[in-house]
């Protein structure tokens, strides 16, 4: 995993899922056509409802924030339970 994570790049895949825009944040090594298999994970994941906006390299700060473990969440959970693993948030 860390010889991986020395030679990837954190990439910033925007999209939208059902019209709501999303955000993921995903490494990749190198020569990946990052675009194309975002696309077509997109594609298997949610069919026609995800629409893939943009990817681009994360900058040195939100690389940061994701390697702390800051960055948000897009968190859907239907017990009504947050994020943040603890009852009721």
């Amino acid at each position: 995993m860390s010889e991986f994570f020395r030679t990837s790049t954190l990439w910033v895949v925007d999209f939208r899922y059902g019209g709501s825009p999303r955000r993921w944040f995903k490494a990749f090594g190198p020569d990946v056509d990052v675009a194309g298999v975002m696309a077509a994970r997109l594609r298997d994941l949610y069919g026609s409802r995800a629409r893939l906006d943009e990817v681009r390299k994360a900058s040195e700060e939100e690389e940061g924030v994701y390697l702390r473990g800051d960055a948000p969440t897009n968190v859907f959970c239907p017990t009504g339970r947050g994020g943040g693993g603890k009852a009721g948030n």
